[in-house]
């Protein structure tokens, strides 16, 4: 089984790179000329696009085939002041740069929109102003020339008081998704809410891949064993064109269980591959560390010389 790691958006390694660079719209309004303003917006994305570029070439020269793109690349892109702005024509010669180079060395790229994009939500507005955010991430997709097939993990939502009923609002407002925003979405289970097998129902019933969060199953569990439910997770990915994508990471304490520690425990990891191992051909390993690209070079340093590991280059290795 071959496994490949990935690392979430911006680096430790790499300085003055952020793709998250932002601007208020306390900010925003200061500016008297809003067309100069507009601009500076515009300058700002561009910034943040760039330091995507370099973000991917920093990746390509260590052998990491796996990132997420930071979610936060147009500042404002969606505010109601600002709706008649097109955000994307000014940036279509630095998404296409991006789009060329990935092309030259092809990575698995995908999004994880922030936590305010509920799917699931009674509230009108609430579901109108996710559709617009992932919209914006279909656009970007497009834009960078990237297939965009199964490239937004969200969490399933709100619990709003009964679960039950949360979970069939979601498969209800499903059906006013369009499908091309529909085909960008996988699911993930979340440590205070939605448990594997919570998700996993929406996935099956829905035909969306699962993303398997094993530090937030440890969280949030009906019960602590989950192999039972790996093949099903397994299934849910049968059609789509991507290896089985996963979530890893380290509780901060004991104390602090939910939150992530800056590094992955090389223990803890392990024996969860070892427990999938020879189950899929290939897993991509998402780490969602407090240290980004530090985590994961500290990782594949600590899995150097173990037994029934064998290392492919600087992020990826063989489980035998």
């Amino acid at each position: 089984m071959i496994v490949k790691l990935g690392y979430v958006a911006m680096s430790v390694e790499l300085q003055n790179a952020s793709p998250s660079q932002t601007m208020t719209f306390a900010q925003f309004s200061k500016i008297k000329d809003r067309e100069a303003a507009i601009r500076k917006l515009e300058r700002i994305a561009e910034s943040n696009i760039d330091n995507c570029l370099r973000l991917l070439k920093h990746n390509a020269g260590n052998q990491i085939h796996f990132f997420r793109l930071s979610s936060r690349l147009i500042p404002l892109a969606n505010h109601e002041e600002l709706l008649d702005w097109d955000y994307i024509k000014p940036l279509k010669e630095s998404l296409k740069k991006i789009g060329d180079y990935l092309n030259q060395y092809p990575m698995r790229i995908d999004f994880h929109p922030d936590h305010f994009v509920v799917l699931n939500t009674p509230n009108k507005d609430i579901l109108s102003n996710a559709l617009k955010t992932l919209v914006m991430h279909l656009k970007l997709l497009r834009g960078m020339k990237i297939d965009t097939e199964h490239r937004c993990v969200l969490h399933v939502g709100g619990g709003y008081d009964d679960k039950e009923k949360a979970l069939e609002q979601f498969i209800y407002n499903w059906g006013y998704i369009q499908p091309a925003i529909q085909k960008m979405i996988i699911l993930e289970n979340d440590d205070t809410t939605f448990t594997v097998k919570e998700t996993l129902y929406l996935c099956e019933k829905l035909g969306i891949p699962m993303v398997f969060d094993y530090h937030h199953h440890l969280a949030n569990h009906e019960e602590v064993e989950w192999q039972g439910d790996w093949e099903r997770i397994v299934a849910t990915w049968k059609t789509s064109p991507l290896p089985v994508k996963m979530h890893i990471s380290s509780p901060r304490s004991d104390k602090e269980y939910r939150a992530h520690a800056d590094f992955v425990d090389p223990e803890m990891f392990l024996k969860f591959i070892n427990k999938i191992k020879g189950s899929v051909p290939e897993v991509h390993c998402m780490i969602e560390a407090k240290q980004k690209d530090a985590a994961l070079f500290r990782l594949m340093k600590d899995l150097q010389g173990r037994t029934g590991i064998k290392l492919i280059d600087q992020s990826s290795f063989v489980v035998e």
